[in-house]
């Protein structure tokens, strides 16, 4: 499930003319999707598709999108690259403070980490502060600004709240991705044309064996396997500046070839807290959007009475105490008060399958065949149902069309390969299938004349 899928279905929703009888039907033909609604209604969709017009709205908003994002996630990449080129900026006279990009690889993913797992939590809620006060947030509001250029009106689609919360948190991690990748090559691209000394500089009181201490922290998920990643107690305390008359110490310019070998822990910093850790938190974030499409899904409007109307048997409104009256008024002296519950076969006269699967359904019965019969078939394909008829048969009628002649020549020679048949006359679907009285009556008095103990009507 997309948000295109999802969009296509509030469309369809939106716009749609199927009737109870036509839902009931596609349930029928995917009753193996029951236990899936999800699923089912990605089917629905499929099966509808064609009557949206083109281009489709999803294919517009999507568009859009893409290219919104695409547009931040470059400005992220660029905005990481030229930040971490300042950061690295060597002069030649002091060496790069390589604490203002630890904070920046470190820190604030750690921290913009933690923020997004707890908006993550709270993200099934429609007003959820750091959610909106992420950048990403505005991308929403630029479907609105910008709408008239995919030509949708604003008021007349709007994202469930709660998923577009999870959207807005998938793309910012898209854009912090991006952001993390451009500090990255810009590390290797210094490193790699710059002969850089790094060394580290605060106006704290940390002594060198503190400030060793926390790189062992920070190195500790890569330090079993790569200690060449990891800076030594020596190198720290070489590579420790002091701003004192801006010169450089003579010490750290005895060992300047040695300040160079901060670069590994660096990029190990940068790679694994500003990628791996974001990349971790995007999947989850991923997940996340899945998880909110399906119970949007679920709860769009007009998407629990499609499912109740796919699934749910139709209620008949054929009553009973009708066709008691009818019959003991004396017209339908052949008349069958009740259905069976099984019969060989279900024959429709010019009624498709389809109908004829909604019909049995509606009125509790079943049947291990269905035939359509007369109008466009052929008199041979006509003959081959009969052929294959034996046992007891129920045949739907439509009774607001009178028997024609082609029905009699049909049903007579249907009397000889079976051993019962029930014609049941039945109303148009607007009405439930509920077939006028008058109607019933000129079905009645015509099979009367056949004189047959086989045939009887359910009236």
């Amino acid at each position: 499930m997309t948000l295109k899928s999802y969009i296509d279905l509030y469309t369809l929703l939106k716009n749609d003319v199927t009737t109870p009888q036509e839902r009931r039907a596609f349930g029928l033909a995917h009753e193996h999707l029951k236990n899936d609604p999800v699923v089912q209604l990605q089917a629905w969709r499929d099966a509808h598709l064609q009557k949206l017009e083109r281009p489709l709205l999803s294919e517009r908003i999507d568009t859009f999108l893409y290219s919104v994002t695409l547009a931040v996630v470059i400005a992220a990449f660029i905005l990481g690259l030229f930040s971490g080129i300042a950061l690295l900026s060597y002069n030649g006279h002091e060496p790069v403070n390589l604490v203002y990009f630890l904070a920046m690889v470190v820190f604030l993913p750690l921290f913009t980490i933690s923020l997004t797992l707890f908006s993550m939590l709270r993200a099934d809620r429609a007003k959820n502060l750091l959610v909106h006060i992420s950048p990403a947030f505005w991308m929403e509001k630029a479907i609105s600004l910008f709408s008239k250029h995919i030509s949708i009106d604003p008021e007349s689609f709007r994202i469930n709240p709660l998923l577009a919360n999870w959207i807005i948190i998938k793309r910012s991690q898209m854009a912090a991705l991006a952001f993390s990748t451009g500090l990255f090559l810009a590390l290797l691209g210094v490193v790699a044309t710059r002969d850089v000394a790094f060394a580290w500089s605060t106006t704290l009181d940390v002594t060198p064996e503190a400030f060793h201490r926390f790189t062992q922290l920070v190195a500790l998920p890569w330090r079993s396997w790569m200690p060449s990643a990891v800076p030594t107690l020596e190198l720290v305390e070489q590579s420790h500046y002091f701003r004192l008359g801006g010169e450089v110490s003579p010490a750290m310019i005895d060992h300047a070839s040695m300040l160079g070998a901060w670069w590994k822990f660096l990029a190990m910093a940068t790679l694994f807290y500003a990628i791996i850790l974001r990349f971790a938190v995007y999947l989850l974030s991923v997940w996340g959007v899945k998880r909110a499409l399906k119970r949007a899904l679920l709860t769009l409007d007009g998407v629990p009475h499609l499912l109740q109307e796919m699934n749910e048997p139709l209620i008949s409104t054929h009553e009973e105490e009708e066709t008691a009256e009818i019959t003991a008024s004396g017209m339908l002296p052949n008349t069958h008060a009740r259905l069976d519950r099984s019969y060989e076969m279900i024959q429709g006269w010019s009624i498709d399958t389809k109908t004829l699967s909604v019909l049995a359904d509606t009125f509790g019965v079943k049947a291990s065949r269905m035939a359509e019969i007369g109008g466009n078939n052929t008199l041979e394909a006509d003959q081959k149902v009969i052929d294959d008829t034996e046992g007891s048969v129920l045949l739907f009628v439509k009774a607001w069309e009178p028997p024609t002649m082609d029905f009699m020549d049909y049903l007579q020679a249907l009397i000889s390969k079976s051993d019962r048949i029930v014609v049941f006359p039945v109303g148009t679907p607007e009405a439930d299938f509920k077939p006028s009285s008058k109607a019933v009556n000129v079905w009645v008095r015509k099979l009367a004349s056949l004189e047959s103990d086989k045939v009887e009507v359910k009236a």
